[in-house]
């Protein structure tokens, strides 16, 4: 495959695991809550709990320490590469990049994340995870 078709598409793989990403933090508190309101056990599984917290926690962390996410930085830099190309930008990049990037000053993402962090440790409080030989 040629440079200039390779960089866009693997910028625009990127961007789509980013907002996969996204997905997964937000949609996983919204399983948790649901999950355990309608009593699907599965969401209490304690990997998925634990990726759940995780994931959030380093966004929190590192919109506190200000860094930029290593997935934007990627997907960026893969941009930067694909500068030859004669494609403005595709589907992909279009409207996944509207989701995805808004501008606000560096403290408004760090206070938002780590509210939604400390909600999703309330839930982890509220609604325990279990391991995976408990019984449910």
């Amino acid at each position: 495959m040629r440079a200039e078709l390779l960089y866009p598409l693997l910028a625009d793989i990127v961007l789509t695991l980013h907002v996969g990403v996204v997905v997964f933090v937000v949609g996983g508190l919204v399983l948790v809550v649901a999950g355990n309101l309608r009593g699907w056990h599965w969401v209490n599984a304690l990997g998925f709990r634990l990726a759940h917290l995780g994931a959030i926690g380093f966004v929190a962390a590192q919109a506190w320490l200000g860094l930029i996410c290593p997935l934007t930085t990627l997907e960026m830099w893969l941009r930067a590469k694909a500068s030859g190309t004669t494609y403005s930008g595709g589907f992909i990049e279009h409207w996944l990049q509207r989701v995805l990037y808004y501008e606000a000053p560096w403290w408004v993402f760090a206070i938002g994340y780590t509210l939604f962090g400390l909600l999703v440790v309330a839930i982890w409080v509220y609604f325990p995870p279990r391991r995976n030989d408990q019984n449910v």
